[in-house]
């Protein structure tokens, strides 16, 4: 292998990133701002992902014990200027209570959040092309060549460096490397807005006894109002908001997708038509707080590095860290409900730079919650706040690799760094 310069080629190198969540928002953020040109590929028409089509629009945890701030950057960027403009107030991060952990993530206005995504692409150069989707990889002559589908049929790009954001693999998947399938994925979750009825005037023994007669006639499941295996209030408590389970469906792929879209929409229908017919329910309405089912797993990639429970339990320290994360391990199952694990106190884990790279690959990337993890690991790393944090790193990675005209792994880690601090990455 030739020798890595220490000093970046001045001409252009061109990174592609397929997928617009909130990961693959400040991975095209943080390339275009490394100097690269940046190209940022999106299925739907808006960014946002799951906080967005997803209805999930409160990203967490930036902050970790005692009120220190572990995840800063470009995420934070986005999310605290997004509170300003509205004149929303910061939750108090000073007391962090482990039963109460979701108290601290931050709620987001979904609209002006994907518009200020929308500005900060103008503003840095980034080229957006939405509703278009990846159609083939392919490695060429050391370069990627990408075929993409848009309204009007097929056209190709070619990229120095790739980031797949997609949530699913589906780059790392195109391009034949390997990646981890569970046997059976956490639930997905199809959230709505609910209305029109007083969650403190609601007869607790009598809707149970309604609901186990609907049950016994195959009009109501317990994962439709709830993400226990039987009567749950959780769906009332939240008005509809990330409070059902779609179970037993791998969304990963297009077939998979629409299984769980359908199955998640004839979900609302049973709880719509059960809560219609209940006291107290007259007057229900129901809206969607977004327009997609959010999957919460699918794939992830077989990285260079993984991070596995332990490591993540354990706060442990790799050589060449990229990101900070804090959050409990929160693995959602459909026959358990949720299987929780604190982290110890002052344990802030870290995400090693390998589990951003698909093992074997050149000039490939991968960020959110498709990074190399096992599943509990993964239950924490895939929250939103992580996302943006592991986002960011590839984007550097991939803008700093192709200018050093060296491989994402071989980059010399402090040139890494300084980049990322350079824009307000927090390190451990």
């Amino acid at each position: 292998m030739p020798s890595i310069s220490t000093s970046a080629d001045t001409s252009q190198k061109t990174v592609i990133v397929i997928g617009a969540g909130v990961a693959g928002c400040c991975a095209a953020i943080q390339a275009a701002r490394s100097s690269a040109k940046c190209i940022l590929v999106e299925k739907n028409g808006i960014n946002g992902g799951t906080l967005s089509l997803g209805g999930i629009a409160c990203p967490g945890l930036f902050f970790a014990w005692g009120g220190r701030q572990v995840i800063g950057g470009i995420g934070w960027e986005l999310v605290s200027e997004t509170l300003t403009i509205c004149g929303d107030a910061m939750p108090d991060f000073r007391r962090y209570n482990p039963n109460l952990f979701w108290h601290y993530q931050i709620p987001v206005n979904p609209v002006i959040f994907t518009a200020l995504c929308d500005r900060k692409f103008r503003e840095c150069g980034v080229e957006v092309h939405y509703h278009t989707m990846l159609a083939g990889v392919r490695r060429k002559d050391g370069r990627w060549e990408i075929t993409l589908c848009g309204k009007d049929g097929l056209f190709r790009l070619e990229a120095d460096a790739l980031i797949d954001c997609t949530g699913d693999a589906n780059a790392v998947r195109q391009a034949r490397f390997p990646v981890s399938i569970p046997d059976e994925c956490q639930p997905g979750t199809y959230s709505v807005h609910c209305s029109g009825y007083d969650p403190k005037q609601v007869n607790s023994e009598e809707l149970r006894r309604a609901y186990l007669t609907a049950e016994a006639k195959g009009e109501i499941r317990p994962e439709d109002i709830g993400w226990g295996s039987s009567f749950s209030e959780l769906f009332l408590q939240r008005r509809g908001e990330n409070a059902n389970h779609v179970n037993h469906i791998n969304g990963g792929d297009s077939r998979g997708r629409t299984r769980m879209e359908m199955a998640g929409r004839e979900s609302l229908l049973r709880t719509y038509c059960f809560l219609k017919k209940q006291p107290g329910f007259e007057h229900l309405q129901i809206r969607y707080a977004g327009l997609e089912c959010g999957i919460r797993e699918s794939r992830t990639i077989i990285g260079e590095e993984s991070v596995t429970a332990e490591d993540y339990r354990t706060g442990k320290r790799w050589p060449e860290p990229v990101a900070q994360a804090f959050y409990p391990m929160d693995l959602h199952d459909a026959k358990k409900g949720i299987v929780k694990t604190d982290l110890p106190e002052g344990v802030v884990p870290t995400v090693p730079r390998g589990a951003l790279i698909p093992r074997g690959s050149s000039g490939l990337l991968a960020a959110g919650r498709i990074i190399s993890s096992d599943r509990m690991a993964n239950s924490a790393l895939r929250i939103q706040a992580v996302c943006m944090a592991t986002g960011q790193a590839a984007g550097a990675l991939a803008a700093l690799s192709a200018a050093h005209h060296c491989e994402p792994k071989t980059l010399p880690y402090e040139i890494l760094r300084k980049e990322l601090q350079a824009n307000h990455v927090i390190f451990p």
